[in-house]
Formats: structure tokens, sequence, C-alpha cells
């Protein structure tokens, strides 16, 4: 397929909220100027962007296509991205919400609620699990690529037999099939099928309309294509790959609005508990007591400003995402876009930079 021309990536429709505040302006200029500058240098298809402040979009805009083909541009309130890892921050909400339902303790073992897991050499809890420091494995070889549909419970089999790689609480290791593990908790914790209680728990409650499972093997007329760039420049389609098996890891599809909705849920709870939120957003520690930097599901950071940030990046086949949650100045800030491997942090900084003064 051709390289991407300059025209092809100029931006398409811009939304802002009622309440916008005319004082953004200038924000919102140079914001978008750096957005497009970033989306044609990378040679990104398309991408979306949505900006809130106390709990209103100030800017939400769509840049380039979300299918080159037929040029169908991108509408950052129904065009639906993988949103890839940040599907761990979605998922750890609803752990919180089964917190305050009673149904879950976050430093429980994981075998309370998934008895027949293979027994390790050391046992490990919820919370290790969701802050990546219990030791399961992440991705060996092709695995990252798969392309055979499973249910969540079937794709424990990919890993159940593995090793931990520490001592659980003595290390941090990225694990997408942790959160694999995490999913089974929510079935089993709530009686209640994963996705059914993803929809019905979290994202009805919180009018997540386009947030849902990504079929690979289902049309969903208003999601993008997903591509990748070749050694040589060029852009095309990415191979397929079914992501149902691990969707509380990185399988789940939204809107850059859809993103926004419930940043604003983690920085100004009224679903979840305060208490449970604080749960999630506290930074783990290992056991000679360094910070992880990351809580159940959530990078946690300050700003220039020394204020939190909490946050997650996203990268999967044809897409590079983040989130941005700001709870001090009230601010929310995601990015999707369906290319892979886009060098995503030095746009998300650049908007930081805009956004929080």
């Amino acid at each position: 397929m051709r390289k991407l021309t300059l025209l092809l990536l100029l931006f398409t429709g811009i939304v802002f909220g009622q309440t916008f505040d005319k004082t953004y302006t200038k924000k919102i200029e140079e914001a978008q100027e750096i957005a497009n500058q970033f989306l044609n240098d990378k040679l990104i298809p398309g991408m979306s962007i949505s900006v809130s402040q106390n709990g209103e979009l100030i800017w939400s805009e769509g840049f380039g296509y979300s299918n080159i083909e037929t040029k169908k541009k991108v509408n950052p309130s129904i065009t639906q991205f993988r949103i890839a890892s940040i599907s761990k921050s979605i998922t750890a909400a609803a752990l919180a919400k089964l917190v305050d339902d009673d149904k879950l303790d976050f430093d429980e073992s994981i075998y309370t609620y998934i008895p027949d897991f293979p027994k390790k050499k050391y046992d490990f809890t919820v919370r290790q699990v969701g802050g990546h420091i219990a030791g399961i494995r992440h991705y060996n070889g092709n695995e990252f690529i798969l392309n055979k549909k499973m249910t969540i419970v079937e794709g424990l089999d990919i890993f159940k037999d593995s090793p931990l790689k520490f001592k659980p609480g003595s290390d941090y290791s990225y694990s997408t099939y942790g959160w694999n593990l995490l999913s089974v908790v929510v079935q089993n914790a709530s009686g209640v099928e994963f996705n059914k209680y993803m929809r019905e728990t979290i994202f009805n409650p919180l009018k997540m309309e386009d947030t849902e499972l990504g079929l690979s093997d289902v049309d969903m007329p208003n999601r993008t294509q997903f591509y990748i760039k070749t050694n040589s420049g060029d852009i095309k389609l990415g191979i397929p790959v079914s992501n149902e098996h691990k969707v509380a890891g990185g399988g789940f599809i939204a809107t850059s609005e859809d993103l926004v909705k419930f940043g604003n849920e983690i920085i100004n709870p009224t679903l979840l508990s305060k208490n449970s939120v604080k749960e999630l957003v506290t930074p783990l520690y290992t056991n000679d007591g360094k910070s992880t930097e990351y809580g159940i599901g959530f990078g946690v950071v300050k700003t220039k400003n020394d204020t939190p940030r909490y946050s997650h990046s996203g990268g999967g086949m044809g897409a590079t995402t983040f989130l941005m949650m700001y709870p001090e100045e009230n601010i929310v800030v995601s990015i999707v876009t369906n290319l892979s491997q886009v060098p995503i942090r030095q746009l998300s900084d650049a908007l930081e930079n805009i956004f929080i003064d």
C-alpha cells in the first residue's frame, strides 16, 4: 500500500462540549497543531483525541481515516479503536466494584477465587497480580499475535503451567496474562460471565455505549481497521488476531470519548467508592521498598507540578493508545490510534505540557 500523504492525514471532525470555556482556545489550537504534525510525521492513518475538564469535554477531535481504502473519517464519538492495555484499567474498576460489594478482597489468595488454577511454589494475591508483582509471565514467542478464538478460561491454558518468574512481591514484571487470570477472578467472584459483568456493571452505568469486547470473527461497523508500518515505511493492514481470551488485559475496543468518561469516574468516582479507587491508584512496593509506580491497573507518577497523574498506555496489533487522568487539575486526556508501535509518549507528554499548567 502506498505511503500516506499529508493530504490524507488532515484532521476531520471537531467536537466541543456545550460548556466549552473560550479560555482554552489557544491551548486547543496549539494541541491541534502538535497532533496534526505528529499524525503526519508518524504516518498514522487515524487518530482520536478527547480532553475533558471538570467532567465536560473541552476538545474532542478525529484525525485521518478509520479505513484508508474507503476514506472513512475518524469520528471521536463513534469510531472504535483497540484500546489494548488500557483494558487493564477498565478491568481494575470491575475489581473495585466487587470489593465495594464485599465479593472480593484484594489481599486474598488468587486460589480463593480460582481454586483449580495449578498450584505454584508460592501463593500470591489479587493485588499482587493486578500490580504485576506476582511473577506471572508475559508473552512468549508469537503468543502476542495468536488468532485462535478462545474463552477467558481457555486462555489460561497458555500460561497456567508456567512457573512463577520470582517470589511474589520481590520484583515487578509486566504481565498481560496476569489480567487474563483476573478476568476469571471477576467472573467467579461475581457469578456472571466476564463480558456481561463489564457491560452491566461498568459500561452501562458510565454510559460507555461504544466500549465492548473486540470480536475477531464479526464485522463491527464502527470499528477502525488496524494498520502496521513496514520497514520500508509503507502502511498496510495488520494480520488478524484474536484477543477474546485476553480481553481484560488488552481486548476491549472503545472511542476516545468513552475513555474520557471512564477517566472521570476514576478521578471523581460515583459508581465506585473513593476507598476502592484509592486502592487502584496507590503504587505498590516490592519487598525491598522500591516503588513500582503502578497500583492495580494504573500507572501512578507525578506531573511537572508534583501533582499525581494516573495513566495507562496500550499497544496492540494496529493500535497505540494512552489514557491520562489528573485528579487535582480535574482533567482527563485520551489518545487512540489505529497504527502499531507509535511513539505515543511524545504526543502524550506534549499534550500534558499544554493542558497541565
